[in-house]
């Protein structure tokens, strides 16, 4: 068997922002096996500034991994376990190498085209008018559930958005989420929930910064309407790590991005122990592009979670791949009658 990396940038069609800045372009890397004619290929979804591997040895430690690609799948893993976006493209190119399309991981009714996965609409950080914008061309694309990205522009202004959707749809009509990234401070987050819950919110995703566990602990026991926990599962690498985590801040949802938090092996701990406390989650892809979110979708829907999902299309970028994901009414639908326009030359 052969491994190699490339580096791929995907650029955005405009600038995406969050609470942590904009973005123009995404850098993200790619695994590909080589073996008895067959090639096989997955995705290292790294998050500059996010991703726990965001290290000046990222390079390195992917061509180690090609090096040592003869160790298998289940030893890499374990040996890969402070890198999981690199796992996760190694658990990928695996699936992709052992099936008989390389983009066909997890033959479902899914990619039978026969039944979608629900998914969220996101609605992007920006200006008070951008933001309108993007609710409303939502709302007519037929999506029951959005998520806000808020903690950017003035509080005021988010509330102002959030009160013309409630004016025009009820929460049984269309689900709101909304995603801070961590940018309240402890102090002022209880205030700024209370606030909130006034539009019957199903969510708020991270509204303090990661790693203010007390803090957060109180948050999860007082809150008027539920916490989902995101960045702060990464960096959580141990099963039991993961658990005295769940114990202590006891939130009501987490949210798993397989490339942060060890692919889908990481994925599937994280669920199992969330069922065990009688924790909700869902999924989200973390900007991947067409090749990544094709696993995840597919990985997703053989997880029998019915609740709105986080996966978008890729369709953010200018040079994403051509591949049989599409939304419709805010489902995601896998169309085999269109094909993958993907060549691995182009990673050359």
């Amino acid at each position: 068997m052969k491994a190699t990396y490339h580096k791929y940038i995907l650029n955005f069609k405009r600038p995406s922002g969050t609470s942590r800045g904009v973005m123009t372009e995404k850098e993200t890397w790619f695994i590909v096996l080589e073996q008895d004619g067959k090639k096989g290929i997955g995705e290292c979804g790294i998050l500059r500034g996010l991703s726990i591997d965001d290290c000046s040895d990222y390079e390195e430690k992917l061509q180690w991994t090609c090096d040592a690609i003869h160790l298998g799948k289940d030893q890499l893993w374990e040996a890969l376990m402070e890198f999981p976006s690199i796992q996760f493209g190694v658990e990928m190119a695996f699936q992709s190498l052992e099936s008989e399309n390389p983009f066909l991981l997890f033959p479902s009714d899914f990619t039978n085209g026969t039944k979608s996965i629900l998914i969220n609409g996101l609605v992007w950080m920006g200006e008070e008018s951008f933001m309108k914008q993007q609710i409303e061309e939502k709302l007519a694309q037929g999506f029951q559930c959005i998520k806000l990205k808020i903690g950017a522009i003035d509080f005021d202004k988010e509330l102002q958005l959030l009160r013309f959707i409630r004016e025009h749809f009820t929460p049984e009509q269309v689900e709101i989420r909304v995603d801070a990234n961590g940018a309240f401070s402890e102090n002022l987050a209880l205030d700024k929930l209370m606030q909130l819950s006034e539009f019957k919110l199903h969510s708020i995703e991270q509204p303090i910064q990661k790693n203010h566990t007390d803090s957060m602990a109180e948050l999860c026991k007082i809150t008027p309407f539920p916490i989902a926990l995101d960045e702060e599962l990464i960096g959580v690498f141990t099963l039991i790590e993961k658990e005295q985590l769940l114990e202590k801040i006891k939130p009501q949802y987490i949210i798993l991005k397989p490339s942060f938090i060890g692919g889908f092996r990481g994925t599937q701990e994280w669920i199992s122990l969330a069922e065990k406390h009688k924790i909700g989650w869902w999924i989200t892809s973390a900007l991947e592009s067409n090749i990544g979110l094709n696993a995840i979708a597919q990985w997703t829907f053989l997880q029998h979670n019915l609740m709105p999902q986080g996966l978008g299309t890729g369709a953010l970028y200018t040079n994403n791949f051509d591949c049989p994901l599409e939304v419709s009414q805010g489902q995601l639908w896998y169309k085999k009658e269109l094909d993958w326009k993907f060549d691995f030359v182009l990673l050359k």
